[in-house]
This record gives structure tokens, C-alpha cells and sequence, in this order.
């Protein structure tokens, strides 16, 4: 039995079952509905089979994404991966439920978030330790910016974009001065998810744990990249509200249960909370601008019903009106 569990923006997600399952939210099969979580023992006869998105090869390496998945799989950060075929995979089916803007502010949830990146961040290293590896960022964005088309093929949505991000070249120049000023800042290179939106979590309640999934971006890259990524993430995709951006209460706290997790001590210093606090702001500047080009070179390419154009306005408008306050944090040892 086939069951499509959901539309992302990228790829489409199918369930293969051996034996019909009960569905519940008409999103996740689950066989408990009295707390909305899965019985994991009802769940091990299915197998995930996620389809690529139309020219999405543009966007992603997929040998490098296969790489990723075999190599953190080495280290249990991963789902099994059972097949590979022209477009798309199979992979195993983690039981749980994909985290959301109310739960990810649960402590019981988010610090299972902080310690599971922290761990990846600690624990994943380059075949080659003694050779540095450098940072995605850079190389990916200017992969984007050569994406994007100087005419959109479509007049009305040329005519919506130009007026904001044509010539791209202009939005080019913005992002090498941000860069620029990120650098300096020198954040740690770790092994990076770099896409950890909300849907990209399960939390597994019987286990008490979080499995990061769709490993489609993963690569070597800035630690507070990754963070800063994740914290802007909390805004949701479907429904987009930036007054859901983790405040700094909140950042501080889940920081520190990072920073534990990846120092491998428990007396972190409020220095190196504000410190790290400072970088992961910066790099969520970042992270905006990463996802508005990708979603420009989306508009052109999808044929994912998702209005990739206006989720481009949204992300360069936040990216715009954080831009000042962020930058101005500043941190001195």
C-alpha cells in the first residue's frame, strides 16, 4: 500500500506499507491517538520513498547527499537508506512526530534538539582530520546566484520579483559585504544539516529522542550557521510568523545545553554564551539570504504548488529588518 504522507517544498514524501496502517491527523501513520504518537512496533513494516522535485539536481548534489546519509548513518545521526534510483530514494522510517512552532518551545524537546546538534557538530569529522575542510556557504550561494535568471520565464512573476531582486547582481554584492563581516566572527567549521526546519526533527516520544532527517544540504560549514538557521526555522514555512523567533531568554538557555554538549563540560562560562549568542544571530542574517536566492531559483524551476516568490519576500523582508539590530550585537572577550 502507498500512502502520500506529505507535499514539501522540494520533494514529495510517499509511505510503503507491507500492512495497511491507521493514519491519524491525515499526516503520520499512528496507531495511538490518545497522545498523538506512534506505536513504534506498529510502524516497522513501512519504508519511506522520497521523490526529487523538478530540476532540484540544480540545487542539490545528490552523490554528495547519498554520501552524507552513509556517513552519518556510520554514526546513528541517519535512517537506513535502502535504495537509490534516478529520482529520489528509500530510506527507513523513523516513528515519531515532526516538531512544529508550539512544541519546539517544550523544554523536554528543544534541549533534546540542542544536545543532538551539538553531538553532530562534536562527533562527525572529515575522512581527513588534519585537513581542514572548508566552510559551504560561500560556494553554495554563488552555485544560487548563478541559478538565478536574469528573465524569470514567466512575465507576471519576472515583473512581481524584478523590482526587489533583479539585477541579481545587486543582491550579490549585499551578501558578499554580509559574508564578509561573518568572517570575522570565526565560527567553528563543523559537519552541518543546514536545512533544520521544524519539519526536519522527529521527536520519538517512547525513546525520548530526536532524529534529524532529509540530509539534502548537509556538508562541512559554520556552527553558528547552523544554529542561526534552525533558530529562524521556528517562524514555521506554511504559515510564516517571525515574531516566532526564538527571544533571548529563550536562546540563552538553549545555547548553554548546547554548548555543554559540545565542549563536553558543564561549567560554560556566560562569556562563551554571549559569545556564541553574538555569531548565531549574525549567521541567522545568513541564513535568510541563503533561502531567499533558493527560493528564487525554485520559482523559476518548481513545479511544487508552493509560492516560492513570496516565501523569497518573506525571508529577504526579515533578513532586511533584523539587519541593523543584528549586526550591532557585538561581543568582546
Amino acid at each position: 500500500m502507498l500512502e502520500k504522507f506529505t507535499d514539501g517544498i522540494t520533494n514529495k514524501l510517499i509511505g510503503c506499507f507491507y500492512n495497511p496502517p491507521t493514519f491519524c491527523c491525515n499526516k503520520i501513520a499512528c496507531t495511538n491517538t490518545a497522545n498523538g504518537y506512534p506505536d513504534v512496533d506498529d510502524l516497522n513494516n513501512v519504508v519511506l520513498i522520497r521523490v526529487y522535485g523538478n530540476k532540484t539536481d540544480l540545487l542539490i548534489d545528490r552523490e554528495k547527499e547519498i554520501e552524507n546519509i552513509k556517513l552519518l548513518h556510520s554514526y546513528q545521526f541517519a535512517p537506513s537508506l535502502y535504495a537509490i534510483f534516478k529520482n529520489g530514494l528509500a530510506y527507513e522510517f523513523v516513528p515519531g512526530v515532526t516538531l512544529n512552532p508550539d512544541n519546539v518551545l517544550q523544554p523536554e524537546l528543544w534541549s533534546l534538539v540542542a544536545k543532538r546538534m551539538a553531538e553532530m557538530h562534536r562527533i562527525v569529522d572529515a575522512k581527513d582530520a588534519s585537513k581542514p575542510m572548508p566552510p559551504m556557504l560561500l560556494k553554495k550561494m554563488e552555485r544560487f546566484f548563478d541559478l538565478v535568471p536574469s528573465r524569470f520565464s514567466k512575465a507576471q512573476l519576472h515583473k512581481r520579483l524584478e523590482g526587489t531582486f533583479l539585477p541579481v547582481e545587486r543582491m550579490r554584492q549585499e551578501f558578499a559585504q554580509l559574508y564578509k563581516r561573518l568572517e570575522t566572527l570565526n565560527s567553528p567549521v563543523v559537519f552541518s544539516h543546514n536545512d533544520l526546519l521544524l519539519g526536519n526533527i522527529v521527536y520519538t516520544q517512547d525513546l525520548q529522542k530526536v532524529t534529524f532527517i532529509d540530509y539534502e544540504y548537509a556538508d562541512y560549514n559554520y556552527q553558528a550557521f547552523d544554529i542561526g538557521n534552525h533558530f529562524a526555522e521556528f517562524a514555521g514555512v506554511d504559515t510564516v510568523d517571525y515574531n516566532r523567533y526564538p527571544n533571548r531568554e529563550f536562546q540563552l538557555k538553549w545555547l548553554r545545553v548546547y554548548l555543554e554538549n559540545y565542549l563536553l563540560k558543564t561549567d560554560i562560562t556566560v562569556d562563551e554564551i554571549e559569545c556564541l549568542y553574538v555569531q548565531v544571530n549574525q549567521f541567522a542574517l545568513a541564513a535568510h539570504f541563503f533561502w531567499t536566492i533558493w527560493s528564487l531559483v525554485q520559482a523559476e524551476y518548481s513545479t511544487i504548488d508552493f509560492d516560492y516568490a513570496e516565501y523569497a519576500f518573506l525571508r529577504y523582508q526579515e533578513y532586511l529588518a533584523k539587519k541593523d539590530e543584528f549586526l550591532a550585537l557585538n561581543y568582546q572577550n
